[in-house]
């Protein structure tokens, strides 16, 4: 049985933002903690831009809540990449216990569930949950090299290059509060440039979950934010919800949030950073100030891979649900 846990005394201690140029051009840019002024960020490759990015996030993340890494009993991160190469890679640079995460596009909000659980089965006190994208590396595994000029079509996100981080611990405003691990969904979607539409049934799946078992509505929640779904996903997120009769006027994306119509973009942005980013420098300080109470963010990730997208399979997906509150 699906379970949604109702976390006690965790909390958001504090959290951290890196991210590109295009995306520090966007609407909410000003909100991030570092805009770094190319995607290759001084490196010889881009996967190692990416990985710079995301110890980057770990250090200020420790900064900008006064703690050495000899305070952290755990880092669980992840990113796109084969292997997990960026967090792996990141982590033999930091002496903390280290373990990586997967869930495509959904890791950040799976690093904070599995951070909140062990926090509060009291295994832990102070976890640290990260994630990190990159639009060209990502495109690489993916799709196609970025060098080669492939057209995309209007049902493409575009990865978003960057790296979130938050500290788990005992004390703070904001306090994870219920956290539901979704399903592996697949609706049968085959086209990698439509991920959106791949991703949706997941969100619908774990959003209706979560709801029944805690008995409530969307409205409970000043905001329902899903990771990456961008506008084809969204469309079709609202339609599930509506033929469940679900009402979706607090819906919002991540992903639509970082890129503006005149960057085209196209469906908005995707990747890991997408949840992690946007929370961290975003819906967290609106969730400190007590501009909003209670928020969902529900992480979406299309689980597929180069190999699976060549012998021509569907793209399974998942999503996980978080609730934070202002306390």
């Amino acid at each position: 049985m699906n379970k949604t846990y109702l976390i006690n005394n965790v909390y958001v201690e504090g959290a951290a933002t890196v991210v590109g140029p295009t995306e520090g051009a966007g609407p909410i840019g000003s909100y991030f903690d570092v805009v770094v002024p190319d995607n290759i960020y001084g490196e010889s490759s881009w996967e190692k831009a990416e990985r710079k990015m995301l110890l980057e996030s770990f250090g200020l993340c420790l900064k900008n809540t006064n703690y050495q890494p000899a305070d952290l009993d755990l880092i669980l991160a992840g990113d796109l990449l084969n292997q997990l190469i960026s967090a792996n890679f990141a982590g033999r640079d930091i002496p903390v216990s280290f373990a990586g995460v997967f869930g495509a596009c959904s890791t950040f909000a799976l690093s904070v569930g599995i951070g909140s659980l062990l926090i509060d089965g009291g295994h832990m006190n102070r976890v640290m949950a990260a994630a990190c994208s990159h639009h060209e590396t990502a495109e690489r595994t993916y799709r196609f090299p970025t060098e080669l000029g492939v057209q995309r079509p209007p049902t493409a996100n575009w990865t978003m290059s960057g790296a979130g981080a938050v500290i788990l611990g005992r004390q703070g405003t904001v306090a994870v509060k219920e956290v539901t691990l979704g399903r592996v969904v697949d609706y049968g979607i085959k086209d990698s440039t439509n991920l959106g539409a791949a991703m949706a049934p997941a969100a619908f799946d774990t959003l209706q979950l979560h709801l029944n078992n805690l008995g409530k509505k969307p409205e409970d929640y000043d905001l329902i934010a899903t990771g990456d779904l961008g506008s084809i996903g969204q469309i079709c997120l609202k339609h599930l919800m509506g033929d469940a009769s679900l009402g979706a006027g607090n819906l919002t994306d991540c992903g639509l949030q970082v890129y503006a119509t005149r960057q085209d973009t196209h469906a908005g942005a995707s990747g890991c950073a997408a949840s992690a980013c946007v929370f961290g420098s975003y819906f967290y300080p609106m969730l400190q100030k007590g501009i909003l109470k209670k928020i969902l963010l529900i992480a979406t990730g299309a689980l597929f891979g180069t190999t699976t997208a060549q012998q021509k399979d569907s793209i399974p997906a998942v999503a996980h649900a978080i609730a934070f509150e202002k306390v």
